[in-house]
């Protein structure tokens, strides 16, 4: 988790140079935030951010050849893995889904304003996810709306297995979690200490094999529709 004492460092992926001129003003132009390289593929992101070892990736889902959700796959398989944040314009919303099943720890509009996408960078920076509920709803209506209904089962019946494996109140905690529900919330609704809940998400990352509460969220959504 990066400190809030120390600059932020930023990598750009995205194959409209205009788009990547247009964030590097906006996060350069941030006192605690700096951009450290540029990418306009998949294969080129991975070898930036091996150099230059950001804490933050700003991801566009949609790329020539490897895209965002492989891309950031790749990325957080790796040691001292950084955040990735999600760029879109939402005309895909499965990639977006892909890419935070993949890893990334939240998305934010191409035209969301300046000020905000400099925040949501120290957020994921922090390892806060950044879910708006209302593009959240998109998502999760992009998972269980229109589509294979095989796909969908088996989807749900892999995220049921899954899910299983939990005890009674880590279950509780996950549901929760897929609320949208802090530490303290969780607390107060499952009438335990937030130590206790902070304990039964670490049980949830190694038993699922998440990395992050917004996976988690997702899985149990799954397992739900």
């Amino acid at each position: 988790m990066h400190s809030d004492q120390e600059t932020v460092r930023v990598v750009i992926v995205d194959d409209d140079q205009l788009v990547r001129m247009a964030l590097r003003l906006v996060i350069d132009g941030e006192p605690d935030l700096i951009v450290v390289g540029e990418a306009a593929d998949g294969d080129t992101a991975i070898t930036v951010v091996d150099e230059q070892r950001p804490d933050v990736v700003l991801m566009d889902v949609r790329m020539p050849g490897r895209d965002g959700v492989d891309t950031t796959r790749y990325l957080r398989a790796e040691p001292a893995a950084p955040a990735v944040l999600v760029l879109t314009t939402f005309d895909s919303d499965e990639l977006v889904l892909g890419a935070l099943r993949a890893g990334a720890l939240g998305f934010v509009l191409k035209d969301t304003p300046p000020a905000r996408i400099a925040d949501a960078v120290r957020a994921v920076a922090a390892g806060n996810p950044v879910l708006s509920p209302t593009v959240t709803a998109r998502v999760i209506a992009a998972a269980t709306g229109p589509g294979s209904a095989e796909a969908r089962s088996a989807s749900r019946d892999a995220a049921r297995k899954r899910l299983a494996a939990l005890s009674e109140r880590e279950l509780d905690t996950a549901r929760a979690v897929a609320d949208g529900l802090g530490n303290p919330e969780i607390a107060a609704r499952l009438r335990v200490t937030v130590a206790t809940v902070k304990a039964h998400t670490g049980n949830l990352f190694t038993k699922l094999g998440v990395a992050n509460r917004v996976q988690i969220a997702l899985l149990v959504r799954d397992a739900e529709h």
